[in-house]
């Protein structure tokens, strides 16, 4: 799976409960999963190659709805873009098992996340 740059990439899904968020994924839409451990999952792209998105169960599901990430070639000018365009972080930059990533509003807003491997 190819990513580009400053492009949707990830959707992540905040849920209380891990094994019946995968359940019910698995079982209404046929969805294959990624362990990384007790409270992540990451779905599957349909070609089984790569992700498109995971289930946390480390962030509470907020009325906003899942966590649309963008792919970065390189994370800290995402963060310096976000902040000249008037975007506030408000996560990060912080390391995770696959690389970087940040979170930040825009001017409305709304909360998205960009991440590097």
């Amino acid at each position: 799976m190819t990513e580009t740059h400053h492009t949707i990439s990830y959707v992540e899904l905040n849920v209380r409960d891990l094994a019946a968020a995968r359940a019910f994924y698995e079982q209404a839409f046929g969805w294959a999963f990624n362990d990384y451990g007790p409270d992540y999952a990451g779905i599957r792209a349909p070609s089984g190659e790569g992700e498109v998105g995971g289930l946390n169960a480390e962030r509470e599901p907020s009325p906003g709805g899942p966590l649309v990430l963008l792919f970065s070639e390189d994370l800290d000018a995402s963060v310096a873009a976000v902040e000249a365009a008037g975007g506030q972080v408000t996560e990060g930059p912080y390391d995770y098992p696959g690389g970087r990533r940040f979170h930040f509003t825009d001017p409305d807003g709304n909360g998205l996340g960009v991440y590097a491997h």
